[in-house]
């Protein structure tokens, strides 16, 4: 199982989306996005990767109390950042530091995430702007996890293929 995070309005429930688009071959519409709302509770999709699958449980952003009840069984996170919304930032932090400290995650492969690197600066926030704030490198350098980092837009595509093929090598099975 692999754990789908965020904090609120990150583009969690988009980025699905997206995956299932372009796993069926369909290309990324950019100007009509799939309409989304806000996750309350959990949402479950399963993408297909030819004849291996992968099941993944988004849990709203509003959960982040009790995401922690979710960890067990998760093979896999997929933790997603907003660059767009500075705001965001210092919870985003919070909770991925909480997510990585749970004795259920010690084990797991870690992806983080970044979305909407579409948002141009001054809105919007630079990777190494936002990678010094989260202290990325010694998140990297002293997680017991396996972290990896990608950066996506999930409303244009940009990155989405990188994404597929991270959940195929790391969190599919047959």
């Amino acid at each position: 199982m692999c754990l789908l995070l965020g904090v609120r309005g990150v583009g969690k429930t988009l980025l699905l989306k997206q995956l299932q688009a372009v796993l069926s071959g369909e290309q990324v519409n950019q100007k009509e996005t799939p309409p989304t709302i806000p996750t309350v509770g959990t949402n479950l999709v399963t993408l297909k990767f030819g004849k291996k699958t992968c099941t993944v449980r988004e849990l709203g952003g509003c959960m982040a109390p009790i995401w922690n009840s979710y960890f067990k069984g998760v093979t896999h996170l997929i933790f997603m950042i907003d660059l767009a919304h500075r705001q965001q930032v210092a919870a985003s932090c919070i909770e991925l530091l909480n997510s990585l400290s749970s004795n259920d995650l010690q084990e797991v492969r870690v992806l983080i995430l970044f979305n909407k690197i579409d948002i141009e600066v001054p809105v919007g926030m630079t990777f190494t702007e936002i990678s010094s704030i989260l202290r990325l490198d010694d998140i990297m350098s002293t997680s017991p996890q396996t972290v990896d980092v990608l950066h996506c837009s999930a409303i244009r595509g940009d990155g989405l293929s990188e994404v597929v093929q991270w959940l195929e090598t790391h969190a599919s099975h047959n």
